[in-house]
C-alpha cells in the first residue's frame, strides 16, 4: 500500500510533542517491550483502583453506575463510569493493564514486582510524611508528582459555595494555583537538593480547566454537571442506582459525578501527563531501588501488611512513581 506524500499537518508544539511520543510508545510497545518494567501508584480517589474496598469507610465506588462502561460493566471501585487516567498511563506505556490495587492482591511478594497501586480515596498529604527526601533516601530517582485540579471547577464546589453561579469558584482556582506554585518551587528546591533525581511536576490544573471552560473543543457537551444523578453533588455512596437523572452517554460530559471525571475527560489528561512526563519514561537509566516501605511509615491505612522490601530483599528494580494530588508518602 502506497501512501501520498502531499500531505501536510500543521501542529503547535505541545501536539509534536505528544505525536512523538506515541510513535515512540506504539514502536516500543509494538515490540512487546513496556517502557518501564513497573508502576507503582500512590494518591486519591483520582487514581484508587480498588483499594477502599477492602477498607472500613463510606468512600467506596465498587457498586453501580460506577463502572459502567468499564470491561464487563464491572464497577471496580474506580471513581469514573470507566478507565482512570492511570489506566490509559499505564497502556500507553505499554502494559496490558493498570497496576493492580495492593488491597485486592491475593498473593503478594513477586506479584509487586510488576507494581501496584497504593492510592486510597479520601486520604491525604500529612506534614511528617510529606518528604520526598526520604523516597531519595531509599534510591528513587524518577518520581512524577501532579499539580491539583482546578477545585473551584469541580461540581459539586460550585454547588456549595458558587453563590448560585454556574461558573468556576475563583477563590478556590487561586488556592489550587497558590498551592501547586510552592509545589513547583519545593520540586525545584528538591533538584538543587538531591543529585541525580529527576523530579516532574505534571500539570492536571491546566487541561482540565480548559476542558471545563471550553468543552466544545474537546467534544464535550456538559461542563458543568457530572453524568451521575443531577451531577451537582453526588459523588461515592450518593452516586448509586436510585439516582434519578444519570444521564444515558457520559463520554459527552467532562465529569462523571460531582467531583470526578468521566472516562473521556480522564483519557485526555492521561494524554497531557504522559506528554509532560517523558523524561521519566525514557528507556536510559531507569533503575529505582525499592526497600522497606514500612520504615517510612507511608501507609498508616494500610495496617500489619507486609510490603515489598520483606520479598524483594535488595533486589533492584525499574519503576516509575505516580503521585496524585493528594498523598500517604513522601
Amino acid at each position: 500500500m502506497g501512501y501520498s506524500n502531499s500531505f501536510m499537518i500543521t501542529l503547535s508544539v505541545s501536539e509534536r510533542s505528544t505525536i512523538l511520543l506515541l510513535i515512540v510508545v506504539l514502536n516500543i510497545v509494538a515490540n512487546g517491550h513496556p517502557l518501564v518494567p513497573a508502576l507503582f501508584i500512590f494518591g486519591d480517589s483520582f487514581v484508587d483502583v480498588g483499594n477502599n474496598n477492602q477498607l472500613l469507610t463510606v468512600i467506596k465506588a465498587n457498586f453501580p453506575p460506577y463502572g459502567r462502561d468499564f470491561e464487563n460493566h464491572n464497577p471496580t471501585g474506580r471513581f469514573s463510569n470507566g478507565k482512570l487516567a492511570i489506566d490509559f498511563i499505564a497502556e500507553t506505556i505499554g502494559f496490558t493493564s493498570s497496576p493492580p490495587a495492593y488491597l485486592n492482591l491475593d498473593i503478594k511478594g513477586n506479584s509487586l514486582l510488576n507494581g501496584a497501586n497504593f492510592a486510597s480515596a479520601g486520604s491525604g498529604l500529612l506534614d511528617h510524611t510529606g518528604r520526598q527526601h526520604n523516597i531519595y533516601a531509599l534510591g528513587a530517582r524518577k518520581i512524577g508528582l501532579s499539580t491539583i485540579p482546578p477545585m473551584g471547577c469541580l461540581p459539586v464546589a460550585i454547588t456549595a459555595v458558587g453563590l448560585h453561579s454556574n461558573e468556576c469558584v475563583p477563590w478556590l482556582n487561586y488556592a489550587a494555583l497558590n498551592f501547586n506554585q510552592k509545589l513547583n518551587t519545593i520540586s525545584q528546591d528538591f533538584k538543587q537538593m538531591l543529585p541525580g533525581i529527576n523530579l516532574v511536576i505534571l500539570d492536571m490544573y491546566q487541561p482540565l480547566y480548559d476542558m471545563v471552560t471550553k468543552p466544545s473543543d474537546y467534544g464535550f457537551f456538559e461542563a458543568r454537571k457530572g453524568c451521575c444523578g443531577t451531577g451537582l453533588v453526588e459523588t461515592s455512596i450518593m452516586c448509586n442506582q436510585m439516582s434519578i437523572g444519570t444521564c444515558a452517554n457520559a463520554s459527552q460530559y467532562v465529569f462523571w459525578d460531582g467531583m470526578h471525571p468521566t472516562e473521556a475527560t480522564n483519557k485526555i489528561l492521561a494524554d497531557h501527563l504522559v506528554a509532560a512526563g517523558t523524561s521519566l519514561i525514557s528507556k536510559s537509566n531507569l533503575s529505582v531501588h525499592i526497600v522497606d516501605l514500612l520504615d517510612l511509615n507511608l501507609f498508616p491505612f494500610y495496617p500489619n501488611q507486609t510490603f515489598i522490601s520483606s520479598h524483594c530483599g535488595n533486589t533492584r528494580l525499574e519503576c516509575v512513581c505516580y503521585w496524585s494530588d493528594t498523598l500517604k508518602c513522601t
